[in-house]
């Protein structure tokens, strides 16, 4: 699903897959659209529930959606964890 292409209902490119955030319970719940920019400079990344997609052969689309609208929408900002340390080994006494 990440880097695929969404269309709206005019089968106009309003954006792509970026991420997918998952549920504790494993669960795809949102989708991360970017908009706009080039070569990586400019994106506007949104988070859109999952539900609000249909697939039609084959390609994702959001019903309704515009560039422009999607542009209006607050900015999602992922807050990425520092990856954890490789826990020790501690000997017993």
């Amino acid at each position: 699903m990440v880097d695929e292409p969404v269309y709206n209902d005019l089968n106009d490119k309003i954006g792509s897959i970026d991420d997918v955030i998952v549920s504790p319970d494993r669960q795809a719940t949102f989708a991360v659209v970017s908009v706009g920019g080039f070569l990586g400079m400019g994106k506007h990344y949104v988070a859109i529930p999952i539900d609000h997609f249909e697939i039609r052969d084959g390609n994702l689309f959001l019903a309704g959606a515009t560039k422009e609208a999607l542009k209006s929408v607050p900015s999602f900002e992922c807050n990425r964890l520092e990856k954890a340390t490789k826990p020790r080994k501690v000997k017993a006494e």
